[in-house]
């Protein structure tokens, strides 16, 4: 006998979806070492023993938390960058990732905070796991900022490390102190405007 789904019951990914956003909304607020599990259970909407079900220990749901935070960020700014055409600028190429990190990140706070709050627990393996999406992720911007500083759309004054970590450090450090996702616009065209300023070459350079 073949059965029919209905479309709108929840699925084995929707639940672990809702497991990860709850978990990541309790993290956030209390810290790994004050999460519970009926907290998230009841956040999920899911019976407690259900938790165990997609993960085996609260130390695997918080390594996959921080882990889906990292890796969500690194995946929208890697397609709004792969979206722009191939001519683009390499100042409005900065622009558009910053952009895509703060409104990703805005809509995801719960898990940039679990991220902030919580990277110290992650040990061993999920350790090394969190320590490569993250290298990833500054591989895309080491990337942009040297394409940039290759064509002169840099000031040859700023050590290209060094702005990378503080630029990534400023757009990460975003939601410990945002809290009006209803201004998100007017925050990212803040953010393009500074990181515009601070990278753009003086006119001397720009004339050489």
């Amino acid at each position: 006998m073949t059965t029919t789904r209905d479309p709108d019951a929840p699925t084995q990914v929707d639940t672990r979806d809702r497991i990860l956003v709850a978990a990541a909304n309790v993290l956030a607020r209390r810290g790994f070492a004050e999460a519970k599990l009926r907290e998230i259970a009841d956040l999920a909407e899911v019976r407690p023993p259900a938790v165990y079900y997609y993960f085996r220990s609260r130390e695997e749901l918080l390594a996959e938390v921080l882990h889906t935070g990292q890796q969500r960020v690194r995946l929208h700014v890697a397609s709004a960058l792969g979206a722009l055409p191939e001519d683009t600028g390499h100042e409005e190429r900065i622009a558009t990732a910053c952009a895509a990190h703060l409104t990703i990140q805005t809509a995801m706070a719960d898990f940039a905070r679990a991220v902030s709050r919580n990277i110290a627990h992650a040990h061993g393996p999920a350790h090394e796991r969190l320590h490569r999406e993250s290298e990833a992720y500054h591989d895309l911007w080491r990337g942009l900022l040297s394409a940039a500083a290759a064509d002169g759309a840099i000031r040859t004054d700023l050590d290209l490390s060094t702005t990378r970590m503080f630029v990534i450090g400023a757009l990460n450090g975003t939601t410990e102190w945002f809290h009006r996702p209803n201004e998100t616009e007017r925050l990212v065209e803040q953010a393009q405007a500074l990181v515009r300023r601070a990278l753009a070459p003086p006119p001397s350079q720009a004339a050489t």
